[in-house]
């Protein structure tokens, strides 16, 4: 007999989301996808100075504050129809690098990786041949006897007085938990010390932009980087060679650490490679310019279609005409007020609230469509488009992801598994190793450039009469994130954004195509109605953007239970 369940709010992300399942027979037959909050940010800044919308724009979010910032100031250069200095392009590079690596570091071990390991179950592991276990993938120096007794006797410190702490309201013993106790006790292992991994990659993020979150540094034109290297108050050789520093501890975690724990948790859990692809059209665009016009790039991106790369169409610049005129936005079942779809450029964004309903409007997201399909996007994308346009680094992480995991597995794996809920951890592991990489390169560039004699960081404008538009788009995180503004007598008129949750989150659009955060939950298991874990995996593996609990409905939406979940 089918059942709805309604997981509200979502808990380990960000925001506030609803997820509808409709689940028959023990696998998901129908979902919807609500977000729960009003953004309002486009409405705030009509009639403000364009100079000043990154300041708005990154608080949109309290975890995606920096990518904003950088989209927004592309999005202005763009209508100015101007380029910043090479040296400006650089430092954004370094802050969006370390930002992502801080970003998926948190999402795979603090948001997502508890829905896969038994935090409960580790308190049966042993430290020994635990140890023997991870030095068998890695050369971490972390993965000691010492270490992992340190951590199993905080754990079982924790349990004794009745206090998980952090750790309190998860699903442990759930039966879709697979893990052995020493595999769970090394997980949790990591998952301190990815505290300190993060907390590193910030402190690039803090050096560079002045703070964080909510970054200082950017200027519409450049940055506010002074670099003098006989100045101790300015960017000199001292910081640059303090950030290196925290870039090679990054890069050893991300390489040594999170890859092979990704690669290894996808072999054990290798029924999920099979589960959760969903809608398979993927966007991305290309990242890190390497010149000032935006025309070169260090990571590339694209569309594909239908999951067959021989299908990738390349973005190339900041200009792209393939971007830049085939993407709208649907309200056929969002709050706001209008009809049809707009391109960004003539957004819209009048609330008009009404009662939840499945079959009418149940979303404060929009549903973005590009050539009028759903498109996913995030690191999955981003990857698919590295393998499509032959990117190196892309392609070795890539295959040795697979190998790794194939080999832990005792199979062989293609880049087809990458279509699923663990393919999209897997993709966010690929894609941190690369960017991990690409900081150094990004690093070097700069130190060469500012060694050369080029200190200039801000290419002066005006802003003209009349009306000039443009938009800023950059590979976030979790995915394409883009700003669409329109600027009349250097005033802001119109101001969009349409980001990464958008793309994924979105609902149904007028056609009734569903967006894929829907879709991708389609045909999952479900062991436990009463603690839909499965849901969560899937969803978290496309890191929403943080709520505390659960509550699941019987078919006559009447609450049946209510559980905390960590």
């Amino acid at each position: 007999m089918a059942r709805m369940i309604t997981v509200d709010p979502i808990t380990r992300i960000e925001g506030h989301l609803r997820i509808d399942v409709e689940v028959d027979r023990g696998k998901v037959q129908n979902s919807w996808s609500s977000g729960q909050m009003w953004r309002g940010i486009e409405k705030i800044l009509e009639g403000r100075d364009p100079r000043d919308a990154w300041i708005f724009t990154q608080r949109i979010c309290g975890v995606c504050t920096t990518v904003h910032a950088i989209a927004s100031v592309r999005a202005v250069e763009n209508a100015l129809e101007i380029n910043p200095p090479l040296n400006a392009q650089l430092i954004r590079n370094l802050l969006v690098a370390a930002h992502a690596l801080h970003d998926h570091i948190v999402h795979f071990y603090h948001l997502s990786a508890l829905d896969w390991v038994d935090v409960v179950s580790a308190l049966k592991g042993n430290p020994k041949t635990t140890a023997r276990l991870a030095e068998s993938l890695s050369p971490w120096p972390g993965n000691g006897v010492k270490d992992l007794t340190a951590v199993k006797e905080k754990l079982a410190d924790f349990v004794s007085k009745g206090q998980l702490g952090i750790f309190t309201n998860g699903y442990w013993g759930h039966p879709a938990m697979d893990l052995s106790p020493d595999v769970n006790l090394l997980a949790v292992s990591h998952y301190l010390q990815a505290l300190e991994a993060q907390k590193t990659a910030n402190k690039i993020v803090t050096v560079l932009g002045s703070k964080t979150p909510n970054i200082q540094n950017l200027a519409v034109g450049g940055v506010a980087n002074a670099i003098n290297l006989d100045n101790e108050a300015t960017l000199n050789m001292a910081r640059l060679y303090q950030i290196k520093n925290y870039i090679d501890e990054v890069r050893a975690f991300v390489d040594q650490v999170y890859f092979v724990d990704v690669a290894a948790i996808a072999a054990m859990y290798a029924p999920w490679l099979g589960h959760g692809a969903g809608v398979t059209n993927y966007l991305s665009v290309p990242d890190l310019p390497l010149d000032t016009a935006g025309t070169k790039f260090a990571m590339p991106g694209g569309v594909i279609m239908n999951k067959d790369l021989g299908s990738f169409r390349e973005i190339t610049s900041f200009n792209d005409e393939l971007f830049r005129d085939n993407i709208v936005e649907g309200i056929a079942h969002s709050w706001y007020e209008g009809d049809g779809e707009l391109h960004p450029w003539k957004g819209e964004t009048v609330p008009a609230y009404s009662e939840f309903d499945h079959d009418g409007k149940y979303s404060w997201v929009k549903s973005p469509r590009f050539e009028g399909q759903p498109m996913q996007v995030g690191p999955l994308a981003q990857v698919l488009a590295g393998l499509a346009a032959g990117d190196e680094l892309t392609t070795k992480f890539a295959l040795e992801f697979l190998d790794l995991a194939g080999t832990v597995a005792g199979v062989k794996l293609t880049p087809a598994v990458l279509h699923s809920t663990l393919g999209r951890h897997g993709a966010r592991a690929i894609r941190a190793r690369v960017i991990a990489h690409q900081a150094m390169a990004q690093w070097e560039a700069l130190v060469g450039n500012i060694g050369g004699g080029d200190t200039e960081i801000f290419t002066p404008f005006e802003f003209p009469r009349g009306e000039i538009q443009g938009y800023g788009f950059h590979e976030a995180p979790r995915g394409t994130l883009s700003h669409w503004c329109v600027i009349d007598d250097g005033k802001i008129k119109n101001y969009q954004c349409v980001v990464p949750s958008t793309w994924n989150a979105g609902p149904r659009d007028g056609e009734g195509q569903l967006g894929p955060y829907e879709a991708s939950l389609i045909g999952n298991p479900i062991a436990d109605p009463e603690r839909p874990l499965e849901v969560l995996r899937t969803i978290h593996s496309f890191d929403p953007c943080l709520a505390c609990a659960i509550h699941t409905h019987d078919p006559d939406g009447k609450e049946r239970s209510k559980v905390r979940v960590l």
